[in-house]
């Protein structure tokens, strides 16, 4: 029994922060029924390639499991109807249409929470729901208007955005939280209440260091590629055939590096003998680093450098990846159903994560849903 069985989640959302948030909470053990426009269905669905062997979207796949989908159109009486008998059992909703769209077809917090005081109802908006709420709430535009971009890519080249739409995860990651919180309020109290998650402050708050340093200090940071602002070295090196990437956060790993390098000398260098020194004199330190780490393979100094207490690593490929996560003895792939899934990422020893259901078809399980809580309510 999953540790959130029991919990029944009617989820409005589409495309990623949303899915992604209710596919961890359903792997978790709540019942999650997908919501979805009749004909089309969830956005995600159509974004292709890549595509599984039967021409499933892998995107909409990789965030749909362990979910029932039921097919209603909104935009008439009939299925707002069924959306309300569906939020009448449920213990929270989750939804991203943009502010003001769930009101205007009279299933907005205000309404819902006055017929059912212990609802649970998160809204995960773009720009929140003040000045920003027309604003579409596209992960690439949040990335660029809300600094991330900024702070990536090389310092000579343009503002880079991440390789994969980062804040919608961390946002799904942020809305899994605020329900959990507020389920909690209302196991102490019996009253729900509204969680609001936006992609831009989800951002700025995933900014850590970096926004940190602007807010505390007046710093604007600037594109480093992929060295760090604070520590030295840490960024990723050529070697004889691929790039590595040295992650040394404190003087005793800097000293070990030196040694394994055949120059032990650095350790005591005073350009390089602190932290602090060492990015100060980071592009000196580079050159010298980089001449040493050219003579070998990044197998070899992959091999070696961890098992002198450096942390070092081959800049892998997606499937190297997968594969590096096999050997380390960390589960990376699932069966949900018959289809292969990236594993939850959360651990729990007394009540896991289960993988009950594949993503679903559009509309899959409307019968099934409705007719059981006809069943019931008989």
């Amino acid at each position: 029994m999953g540790a959130l069985c029991g919990i029944r989640i009617a989820d409005f959302s589409r495309v990623l922060a949303g899915p992604y948030a209710t596919m961890l909470l359903a792997d978790l053990g709540a019942e999650v029924v997908k919501v979805e426009r009749p004909g089309s269905g969830d956005e995600t669905r159509s974004w292709r390639p890549p595509a599984d062997a039967c021409g499933t979207s892998t995107y909409f796949l990789g965030v749909n499991r362990n979910k029932r989908s039921v097919a209603l159109d909104l935009s008439t009486g009939e299925g707002r109807e069924r959306a309300r008998e569906l939020i009448a059992g449920s213990d929270v909703v989750v939804e991203n249409f943009r502010p003001g769209t769930m009101d205007r077809l009279g299933l907005g917090p205000r309404e819902l929470l006055a017929a059912d005081p212990g609802l649970v109802y998160c809204s995960v908006t773009g720009f929140g729901t003040g000045a920003g709420a027309a604003l579409p709430g596209y992960d690439l535009l949040v990335q660029a208007v809300g600094g991330l971009m900024s702070v990536t890519g090389e310092p000579d080249g343009e503002p880079t955005k991440t390789g994969v739409a980062l804040v919608d995860v961390i946002t799904g990651l942020h809305a899994c939280l605020g329900i959990l919180a507020a389920l909690r309020h209302r196991e102490r109290t019996g009253l729900g209440q509204v969680v609001e998650v936006s992609l831009l402050g989800s951002l700025l708050s995933a900014l850590a260091n970096q926004a940190s340093g602007y807010v505390a200090a007046g710093v604007v940071p600037g594109r480093l590629g992929n060295a760090h602002p604070s520590i030295a070295p840490y960024e990723t090196f050529e070697t004889a055939d691929r790039p590595i990437a040295l992650a040394v956060g404190n003087d005793r790993q800097f000293a070990a590096l030196a040694g394994l390098l055949g120059r032990p000398e650095l350790a005591d260098d005073e350009r390089f003998r602190t932290n602090p020194d060492r990015v100060a004199h980071r592009a000196a330190l580079r050159g010298v680093l980089q001449e040493r780490l050219r003579t070998r393979t990044a197998d070899h100094w992959a091999d070696v450098l961890p098992a002198a207490g450096v942390p070092a690593g081959p800049v892998n490929a997606l499937d190297e990846a997968f594969a590096y996560a096999e050997r380390l003895g960390v589960e990376a792939v699932v069966e949900a159903g018959g289809t292969r899934q990236v594993a939850h990422p959360v651990r729990l020893s007394a009540t896991p994560a289960r993988y009950r259901l594949a993503p679903p078809a559009l509309g899959e399980h409307t019968d099934a849903v409705f007719s059981a809580r006809r069943d019931h309510d008989a």
